[in-house]
């Protein structure tokens, strides 16, 4: 993959990534907070039922500290694993596999960033913060040091999560990315009678219409306001479909995840996936372990809506307003 396009995706991720925690992370903070509920009342861990609608951005630094990167080599890892494959792989290989195994690497990367920040991240979203008391430090500097003090130590702590966040990223991806290029490829399909590929208009900032030298600046800046947007909105949609149902299949495992990560957390001692997903199935049942579905299914269908549509239009106007592309100069 060329330096200029790792840039162009590294960017693109980054910008993805910060509109969608900034937009989203209220909903994130709600869905957190209720699968929580059924350990309240164990010790050091406080109980996050009572805090209604208060401080829905506790724990948001560690997240936005985290994710750029993350969302960085998330990309770059799928991007590049999905030319690899397509170059190695017999050319009669099902699409949907290469997406699922591109997305599938691209998570293991992603995670090593990411385990630490969200373990920081949902303990601090369900600390109690009274609203009548100054507070000099960052929910995430307080829940960081809960995990410090934690028995076990910070470093075995704040990595405990890495399996039970892969364990849910892994399944959630090989099921949302087939899923999200056969919906756009649709679309497109839908949209253009079957001219264009999905893949032909994702890199529209490339297409014919754009290469055309003679066409004025003018029209030429016209053309990708309409890519920017028309391609916004079929990948948002896209994302969002595709995104919900995945989210939805996998809450089970979203579910343990959390409970996992707010027991690193916890004064008492630490427990394995198992036991703490014994738990929740003989003290909750199924409704205890698929808790939170709708919240997490909204959520998700917003965020990759936006996420991957605003990764898109990034890529597109980077590519259309760089100063050594032929067309934009």
């Amino acid at each position: 993959m060329r330096d200029n396009t790792q840039a162009e995706i590294l960017a693109a991720g980054a910008v993805a990534a910060f509109t969608v925690d900034l937009l989203v992370y209220p909903l994130d903070t709600i869905k957190t907070r209720y699968q929580s509920q059924g350990i309240v009342g164990q010790p050091g861990r406080p109980a996050p039922v009572s805090h209604g609608l208060r401080g829905l951005y506790q724990g948001i630094g560690s997240v936005v500290f985290a994710t750029l990167p993350a969302a960085a080599i998330f990309f770059i890892s799928y991007e590049s694993a999905k030319s690899a494959l397509k170059f190695s792989l017999p050319s009669t290989a099902p699409q949907p596999a290469i997406h699922a195994l591109a997305s599938a690497g691209a998570e293991l990367a992603s995670c090593t960033v990411l385990t630490p920040a969200e373990v920081i991240k949902q303990n601090a979203q369900v600390l109690q913060r009274s609203s009548s008391s100054g507070h000099s430090r960052s929910s995430s500097i307080e829940a960081l040091h809960m995990v410090w003090r934690s028995e076990g130590g910070a470093g075995r702590r704040l990595w405990t999560g890495y399996t039970a966040l892969v364990a849910r990223n892994l399944p959630f991806t090989a099921l949302q990315f087939p899923l999200f290029e056969i919906f756009r490829g649709q679309i497109w399909n839908w949209k253009r009678g079957g001219a264009e590929s999905s893949h032909t208009r994702k890199d529209y900032a490339d297409s014919d219409q754009l290469q055309d030298t003679r066409q004025s600046k003018e029209t030429r800046q016209n053309g990708l306001k309409s890519a920017l947007v028309e391609t916004g909105l079929v990948t948002g949609a896209s994302a969002a479909v595709s995104g919900s149902l995945a989210a939805l299949l996998t809450t089970p495992l979203d579910v343990v995840k959390t409970r996992i990560m707010l027991n690193a957390g916890s004064s008492s001692a630490p427990e394995t996936t198992w036991e703490i997903t014994s738990r929740i199935v003989r003290k909750e049942g199924v409704r205890g372990i698929f808790r939170g579905a709708m919240l997490r299914g909204t959520w998700t269908a917003l965020g990759s809506g936006l996420y991957l549509g605003s990764y898109e239009m990034a890529k597109i106007w980077l590519k259309g307003t760089s100063p050594d592309h032929p067309n934009f100069s």
